[in-house]
């Protein structure tokens, strides 16, 4: 399966690209300009989150978009150009649910390049039960381990994230996981 999102014109002089092995010494196929030669380069996208805890219960929200409207995630999205992994997770559970956190070390990393993206989530501690969603969450819920939806999780990522943190939580040791999904 091709991840290529087709870059179609130069975003530096808007001539057509074309798709070749640059002349530079690379050694895959980019979007060159055949006018100025600039090579556009495509990377993976970004994904922070957080994984909200207050006692024994995490947060989860359910998706009021597409992707997988109607099922469960933890609050996360795209990170923004000019905020770091971090930040991009802390503004996120604030747009999506609302909630006040004080965050922690990052928790899991998730490799997944059959879509081009890495899924970062951070640890956080809610300061309070009282969320305020915004419109891409229906709603913004505590569940303890054993009331988690786990049939009607939105994404393998968070699934896999959920998973490790309450088999750690159990051991009492929360470490860092880097996770690659095939």
């Amino acid at each position: 399966m091709s991840l290529r999102r087709p870059i179609r014109h130069c975003r530096e002089c808007g001539s057509q690209v074309a798709y070749r092995v640059p002349d530079d010494g690379d050694t895959r196929e980019r979007a060159v300009c055949p006018a100025c030669a600039t090579i556009h380069y495509e990377n993976p996208l970004n994904v922070v989150g957080t994984v909200p805890a207050l006692g024994e219960r995490v947060l989860l929200c359910k998706r009021n978009i597409e992707p997988r409207w109607g099922k469960w995630t933890l609050p996360a999205g795209f990170m923004e150009l000019g905020e770091t992994t971090a930040q991009g997770a802390q503004r996120e559970t604030d747009e999506e649910a609302g909630a006040q956190i004080a965050l922690g070390p990052l928790f899991s990393l998730v490799n997944v390049p059959h879509v081009g993206q890495v899924h970062l989530f951070y640890l956080a501690t809610l300061h309070s039960d009282v969320f305020h969603p915004g419109h891409e969450t229906i709603e913004a819920r505590l569940f303890a381990e054993d009331e988690i939806p786990w049939d009607d999780i939105a994404f393998r990522t968070v699934r896999v994230t959920l998973e490790r943190y309450f088999s750690d939580r159990r051991s009492g040791r929360l470490g860092l996981h880097c996770i690659d999904l095939g």
